[in-house]
């Protein structure tokens, strides 16, 4: 009877992946690397047997079973199901699938030739584009420009890799004639930046693998004195995913050192001028 109605609050694809994504951290380490590979490779879930699941996912067969029932399902089959229904909705492929079907199809050609380089970015960044409009709800973006608006002080944390996203945004804010400060941690200070943050304020912060850690250690404090927040980030497991108020999930290059910022910087525009022309 238990199984069956957590089975039941879980039949809908997006419903599961939310409740693999918030269990994740109380998993085995075997159980965590299965939720991982199913929040990244959902259609190789809904296709695959048992075994090419396993194999991909480097595990043992019976780990995937009980990966399955751990999450209230009876068995693979079962859960299987539930991937299978984002199929079948026509759900847009992932970001990696794309670029793996943009392969497959010869337009990434291997090489030193700077031409064959410039071919590929532009590829990947249509890509990323085209994935940036399918993963986006409207209802997210309504919701954060909401809180942006309400906002004394708009507070943009970015560091590491993600520091080129947060940096345009202030820039675009700042143009606009928002007041807004950047925690770029300058002169080792990012604690004193942050020190004047409060609940009549907001915070975006950006963050993507591998995750700053001075960003994983701020952003739970600013949230602790009840900033509402906006975190675009690259994956549900993100550190930056729990407490923020909307979150936008971008998801990742497949190879990290040719990782595209292009939709990022897409969003944030976006959002500062989706800002001006719905308050102003």
């Amino acid at each position: 009877m238990t199984v069956r109605q957590h089975t039941s609050q879980h039949e809908t694809y997006e419903s599961l992946r939310a409740e693999i994504a918030r269990r994740h951290p109380r998993f085995a380490d075997r159980l965590k690397q299965i939720a991982e590979f199913a929040l990244d490779h959902p259609t190789e879930i809904a296709l695959g047997t048992v075994a090419e699941v396993a194999q991909r996912a480097r595990v043992q067969p019976s780990a995937i079973v009980r990966f399955a029932r751990a999450m209230g399902y009876g068995g693979f089959t079962e859960m299987q199901q539930v991937f299978r229904s984002r199929l079948v909705a026509s759900v847009a492929p992932s970001y990696k699938e794309r670029i793996s079907g943009l392969r497959r199809d010869g337009r990434f050609h291997d090489g030193k030739n700077p031409r064959a380089v410039l071919t590929r970015f532009a590829s990947e960044g249509v890509v990323a584009l085209e994935s940036l409009q399918d993963c986006v709800r409207e209802k997210d973006f309504v919701r954060a420009i909401a809180l942006l608006g309400a906002a004394q002080t708009i507070y943009v944390l970015g560091l590491g890799g993600s520091f080129p996203v947060a940096a345009h945004l202030t820039y675009v804010l700042r143009k606009l004639g928002r007041r807004v400060a950047i925690l770029d941690g300058l002169g080792s200070a990012l604690g004193d930046q942050a020190a004047a943050a409060t609940p009549k304020d907001a915070l975006i912060a950006i963050s993507f693998r591998t995750y700053n850690p001075d960003t994983v250690r701020l952003f739970p404090a600013l949230l602790a004195r009840g900033l509402p927040a906006v975190s675009i980030t690259d994956s549900l497991l993100s550190p930056i995913v729990e407490g923020a108020d909307v979150v936008f999930e971008i998801p990742d290059m497949p190879e990290a050192a040719l990782r595209t910022m292009v939709g990022p910087m897409c969003l944030v525009q976006s959002l500062a001028v989706g800002l001006s022309l719905t308050l102003d």
